[in-house]
């Protein structure tokens, strides 16, 4: 055990350790994760959608038809056109990185972002690709905005004026130049992709992310994203801020694709969201620890009982940090089968039940840190994903079970020691 984690320890921290420390993927990362509450809010208002697919015929049912265009107002304005606030979260985060005005370089990356995807139409711009069709070339137009600017910048390429001119009036003209570079560039770049490709640049971008787009939606991509978060958080790193730089781009795609989707009739294709991530895949919080939770309330061991009466509230609310560094999980070797290895087989049974129509694939985006099951329900309105969430935890206390009694049996021997030497 020793032997593999120093292995690990060698060649997995130095990637992690680099990841966590890249700009722009944790950029990206923060910008999409600012990106969930815009989500929620369209998710909520296509909730009437859903409880009319449901209900099929009544009183109820003729009300929300009647009013729907009332009731799903608000998506027009958020999960529509969510790429425009991406664009603006990922470059104000980057910038933030850069010591560069934030909000300067979110306004200067919304700019960018139309030039490359808003497509004219008679009248004005087409929001095709405003909305999740958009997100990852919201990524591109953050970031070369950002870079832009601090190239230009960083060679004193903007206009000064004098220290007596207001600081507001003096920041509005040292980013007019890198605004106005960046605007040149977008347009330049929109037009080379109309003219090379046929295609305006999010479906160009679309068409050559396309096979990695399709990948992260699949059993074998999820798996991974869940062993290399379980293995982080087994040597002390926090998984989901490491991982997710990589995978929430996607995920909160999928999640909002499946949202329109949905609100237009059309089939429900994508199993990998956000939403799943945290309330079902990692429901309680990583290594879905709730059930290791009771076995510690229920402890011979003093320690590890009253960690456990202090862990549960924040377990039913998916925080378990505590359970995490409290008992600890992190390098302890007993911990490291279950908590490692059993998320992957809660994974595996999600994707099928979900790949073969058991429990409906996710229809909305419900905020984080709910309780078991409620979240898994407001994103599918399906009761049996309730009972397929504490299936799963169940089976997760199984998998802890041996492992705990194993460790609580060589705790209760130190804390026995101990008292015997405190009588002496």
């Amino acid at each position: 055990m020793n032997t593999l984690q120093n292995v690990l320890m060698k060649y997995l921290m130095p990637i992690a350790n680099k990841v966590e420390q890249q700009k722009h993927l944790q950029a990206i990362k923060d910008g999409m994760i600012a990106d969930i509450p815009i989500v929620i809010i369209g998710s909520i208002c296509l909730l009437p959608i859903a409880f009319m697919n449901l209900l099929g015929s009544g009183p109820i049912y003729e009300f929300l038809a009647n009013n729907i265009s009332i009731f799903t107002y608000a998506s027009l304005y958020t999960n529509d056109i969510l790429s425009v606030y991406a664009a603006y979260f990922i470059a104000s985060a980057l910038a933030k990185r850069y010591d560069m005005n934030a909000s300067r370089s979110g306004i200067t990356s919304i700019a960018v972002h139309l030039i490359l995807s808003g497509v004219a139409i008679e009248g004005g711009i087409g929001i095709e690709y405003l909305g999740a069709s958009g997100l990852f070339t919201s990524i591109v137009s953050a970031i070369l905005s950002v870079e832009v600017s601090r190239l230009l910048l960083k060679h004193h390429v903007y206009i000064k004026l004098p220290d007596s001119v207001p600081e507001m009036v003096g920041e509005s003209f040292k980013t007019l130049i890198p605004l106005v570079i960046n605007v040149i560039v977008a347009v330049i770049i929109a037009n080379l992709s109309l003219a090379m490709s046929g295609k305006v640049f999010p479906a160009l971008v679309m068409s050559l992310l396309a096979p990695a787009i399709s990948s992260m939606d699949s059993l074998p991509a999820l798996l991974t994203v869940i062993f290399f978060t379980q293995l982080l958080w087994f040597f002390g790193l926090h998984g989901p801020s490491i991982t997710s730089a990589v995978w929430a781009p996607f995920a909160i795609a999928y999640g909002a694709e499946n949202i329109a989707n949905f609100a237009a009739g059309a089939p429900v294709s994508h199993i990998f969201t956000f939403g799943l991530y945290y309330n079902i895949l990692q429901v309680s919080g990583s290594g879905l620890t709730l059930g290791l939770v009771f076995l510690m309330m229920k402890s011979k061991s003093k320690a590890f009982s009253s960690m456990g009466k202090v862990a549960l509230v924040p377990s039913l609310f998916g925080i378990n940090e505590p359970v995490i560094f409290g008992l600890p999980i992190i390098l302890n070797p007993y911990m490291l089968i279950p908590f490692v290895f059993g998320p992957l087989v809660i994974t595996a049974m999600t994707y099928f039940v979900m790949n073969t129509g058991f429990i409906g694939m996710p229809i909305a985006n419900p905020p984080g840190f709910l309780p078991p099951g409620v979240g898994a329900f407001l994103m599918t309105l399906d009761w049996r994903s309730v009972i397929f969430v504490f299936v799963c935890l169940i089976l997760m206390t199984l998998f802890y079970l041996p492992f705990f009694k194993t460790m609580e049996a060589e705790e209760l021997k130190r804390e026995q020691a101990s008292e015997a030497a405190n009588n002496n």
